[in-house]
């Protein structure tokens, strides 16, 4: 037998396809900083950006989870009430031992947060799972849930961090390390090791291929419920990781919390690449989608073209869009 040439694109490692769905994004990153800078030069300062890309860091940080359900042919609409309500459970978690442990106090209500946020993950994982209900129906049901319980929490106000922890968790949020923001370090972190874990590790593949083709995943031994239910879960923790560093920034929990962050993060996904009908996931495109989406809303406030309360209207045109691109490139 003699060897072929193929026009496939080339592998490396483990589905490493260079197409223009893994550079898009990053193209339309640098065309964008290039049209807001002819727009306004400010658009470019370092201030700008900094502050820019920390807004971004927590929409960042709930795509990545959201980049393992969908590429796992899932979808989560409750991220956005999940971050109110673990915000709300932070912050009286933290009120409620400030009395008895000081400063130390933060570092259990971290704790408090990580568990909850993996429990709501898991709730959500098995609710689509093991009750067999479409991801929208069931997610759509806990959103409101999720926000029924902030706003009763709150009694329809303000959960506002004590005074005694404010400036000790301020940095948080305001802080930096080496010049750059601790949000923004953390959401490097976050991708990371979801890069990892999605790129690397067997349960990785096992994503891709459930949201492929469920009934041949099956066939190949892959566990459906457990492998759904694991996204979710991880899901769960970065929306609880978001809910962490978002805290410091207004120091309180209130009903609207985390309003319409669950269109800016399937946004910010289907923006980076990943296929919304799933078997296939981007990291690295969610996260540059996800500023994307802060930098189209900064050049909005700082040009006169489109009014920045149209921010919502014009992020459901890009999702849109995003998904003509991806229906007519397949």
């Amino acid at each position: 037998m003699t060897a072929t040439t193929s026009s496939a694109p080339i592998r490396r490692g483990r589905d490493f396809n260079f197409t223009w769905t893994d550079i898009g994004p990053f193209l339309a990153l640098v065309a964008l900083m290039m049209i807001g800078f002819a727009v306004n030069p400010d658009f470019l300062s370092a201030t700008n950006l900094s502050n820019v890309i920390t807004r971004s860091a927590f929409i960042a940080i709930i795509a990545v989870g959201a980049t393992f359900v969908i590429s796992a042919g899932g979808l989560d609409l409750s991220v956005g009430s999940m971050a109110a309500f673990i915000t709300g459970i932070t912050i009286m978690a933290m009120n409620m031992m400030a009395p008895h442990l000081g400063g130390w106090a933060i570092p259990a209500g971290m704790a408090m947060a990580l568990i909850v946020g993996l429990f709501c993950g898991l709730v959500n994982g098995l609710v689509v799972t093991v009750g067999k209900i479409e991801p929208f129906i069931a997610t759509l049901g806990t959103m409101g849930i999720f926000r029924a319980l902030i706003t009763y929490m709150s009694d329809g106000g303000t959960i506002p961090i004590d005074r005694s922890l404010r400036d000790l968790y301020r940095p948080v949020y305001f802080g930096s390390v080496a010049g750059i923001p601790i949000p923004i370090l953390v959401s490097i972190l976050v991708a990371a090791i979801a890069s990892f874990i999605l790129y690397k590790m067997k349960y990785g593949r096992k994503c891709a291929a459930v949201g492929a083709n469920e009934d041949v995943a099956r066939y190949s031994g892959i566990s459906i419920i457990r492998t759904r239910t694991v996204a979710y879960v991880i899901q769960g923790g970065c929306v609880a990781i978001a809910a962490l560093c978002y805290v410091p920034r207004l120091g309180a929990a209130t009903p609207t919390t985390g309003l319409l962050w669950e269109l800016q993060v399937i946004t910010s996904v289907v923006i980076g690449g990943t296929a919304l009908r799933g078997g296939k996931g981007h990291i690295w495109g969610t996260v540059a989608g996800a500023v994307i989406l802060e930098l189209i809303a900064n050049l909005m406030v700082l040009s006169d073209f489109v009014s920045e309360y149209l921010v919502a209207g014009v992020q459901g045109v890009i999702i849109i869009i995003a998904m003509l691109v991806q229906r007519f490139s397949k």
